[in-house]
């Protein structure tokens, strides 16, 4: 059985290795989810993304906001969706640490640029599902063989706080 800190590890692990995330808003107003590009430290939240200020999700976030966001690894082995807070961070040290050429790409202002804006997403939990077996699994539904059993055991809540 896959126990909740393996799968949290899996998680920092693939989202290192593709970062690209679906991130939205929770309630009635947050129906929109859009794809960015998901920063993390040390396999840990808080996960940081860099946007303008002229995107619908920043100007939702006058005040901090329950926020999600869905994660399918490249190969598919892993897929994720994370609960949190989501809010606006201003701290210029963290920016200066995160910034990289290919966030420089969208800011003509470099990290100076008015509308450049720093996300925070502080999730605090996260299911995960492990898809390391697929093809097998193929080949056993193919003989006949139920593959749910071989799933049961690679699905989990985690704790990311």
């Amino acid at each position: 059985m896959t126990s909740p800190k393996e799968l949290e590890a899996k998680l920092w692990d693939a989202l290192e290795d593709d970062r690209t995330v679906m991130l939205g808003l929770e309630g009635n107003d947050g129906g929109h989810i859009h794809p960015m590009t998901a920063m993390s430290e040390d396999h840990h939240a808080p996960i940081w993304f860099f946007t303008s200020s002229d995107t619908e999700l920043a100007r939702q976030l006058a005040s901090p906001r329950k926020g999600f966001a869905t994660f399918a690894s490249k190969d598919h082995e892993l897929f994720a969706t994370m609960h949190g807070t989501l809010q606006v961070h201003t701290d210029r040290a963290v920016v200066d640490r995160l910034w990289n050429r290919f966030t420089a790409a969208w800011f003509e202002g470099g990290k100076d640029d008015p509308k450049l804006r720093l996300l925070r997403f502080d999730a605090t939990e996260a299911e995960v599902w492990l898809n390391e077996h697929s093809l097998l699994a193929g080949v056993k539904m193919l003989l006949g063989v139920d593959p749910k059993k071989d799933y049961q055991d690679k699905v989990g809540e985690v704790d990311l706080r």
